[in-house]
């Protein structure tokens, strides 16, 4: 690790990206962020029965508003060059390194310590919509005024050198179903229902789901698992995932009703078992004004005033949304970082320009500042 922040910031990119760790079980990742940020003056918690870790710098006795930066910490789990391995497709290696910049900035200037009481969010299981709820039960935000979050970008959405002061999520869900039946022999067809033609049939209906078209929305299976070896078998069971977005919670609440009706139907059309087994989903952002301001002015201090993009509008969800939802007195905003990010983010081999991460580690440092200068 060198010594400039911008070499320290790149060295722990590299490192956290060449050691990913996936959802709930980033048992080394905790322990690599917990000693860092020892060792750099903070005062770390951490839990007996979830991975993460928040880390507190400043003084926090003097009444101050508290300040969190969020920073995600698992990876995905997909195949990589005809290898399946957690890989940080996501840039959560790339949002932790930066926020490790923005303590290490704020050390730069050790007699602000007394002046600030800010604590970095290290979550867990974000890829799996159930980090943020889990540091909300654990406490992380009781005393939190202000939150912070950064995402990398897609180079289609924010090219380099640019941000967005907000990224406005939509709400996501999943669900998982599984039908259960007996398989039939291949010459007849007649004695069992084959499980492939339901999962045809839901295709099928999902595509006859009409909502206000305003509002962008999508439901498709993403998962489709039946039959074996033998192709002289018709399949009686099968399980099936499904991918819900709507771009505000009440469409997904009307596109979750119409989806369990598709079940019912089904079930109803085909005499068969289905059962849900498993239902998740993040829900819509709900933004802040005062957060996206001051957001907006540290980008226009660090990159300039041409460079603030317009509020970013994304089917894609995270669960960083499940903070203000939980705690709506919390003022929070996410920053989108343009990075050149290409292919896209969850591409196995998505690469982005490096460069920006102290753009990154800037504006998050700078909305710090700006916090508290607002708040004298």
């Amino acid at each position: 690790m060198g010594n400039t922040i911008e070499e320290k910031v790149l060295s722990t990119f590299h490192y956290l990206h060449e050691n990913a760790e996936i959802s709930w079980e980033e048992v080394n990742t905790t322990k690599y962020i917990k000693e860092t940020l020892e060792k750099y003056g903070c005062e770390t918690i951490t839990y007996v029965d979830a991975t993460g870790v928040v880390g507190k710098y400043g003084n926090f006795s003097k009444g101050l508003p508290v300040v969190a930066i969020r920073a995600d910490i698992d990876a995905l789990w997909q195949e990589v060059d005809g290898k399946f391995q957690p890989n940080h497709s996501c840039g959560h290696d790339a949002h932790m390194s930066m926020v490790f910049g923005v303590l290490w900035k704020l050390k730069e200037t050790p007699e602000l310590k007394d002046h600030v009481a800010i604590k970095f969010i290290f979550q867990p299981a974000e890829e799996v919509g159930e980090g943020a709820l889990k540091m909300v039960e654990k406490g992380a935000v009781e005393d939190v005024d202000y939150l912070y979050g950064v995402h990398l970008r897609p180079i289609e959405e924010t090219p380099m050198g640019s941000a967005a002061p907000v990224i406005v999520h939509g709400a996501t869900k999943t669900i998982q179903v599984q039908v259960t039946g007996t398989d039939a022999h291949g010459a007849r067809p007649h004695l069992n229902t084959n499980a492939i033609e339901v999962g045809t049939e839901i295709v099928n209906l999902l595509s006859k789901i009409h909502l206000d078209p305003r509002i962008p929305h999508s439901a498709k299976m993403t998962k489709f698992e039946a039959g074996g070896k033998s192709a002289n078998i018709i399949p009686g069971s099968a399980s099936f995932s499904f991918d819900l977005r709507a771009q505000n919670n009440e469409v997904m609440k009307e596109l979750v009703e119409k989806v369990h009706a598709i079940f019912d139907a089904v079930r109803n059309l085909y005499n068969i078992q289905l059962e849900v087994t498993k239902e998740s989903g993040i829900a819509a952002a709900k933004t802040n004004d005062e957060a996206i301001s001051i957001m907006s002015k540290a980008i226009e201090n660090v990159l300039g005033v041409d460079q603030v993009d317009k509020p970013l509008v994304t089917p894609g969800g995270d669960d960083f949304h499940f903070y203000t939802i939980k705690k709506p007195s919390l003022k929070a905003t996410m920053l989108g970082l343009g990075c050149d990010l290409a292919p896209g983010l969850h591409h196995p081999n998505m690469r982005f320009n490096t460069e920006a991460l102290m753009n990154g580690v800037d504006i998050l440092h700078e909305a710090v500042i700006q916090t508290y200068e607002m708040n004298k």
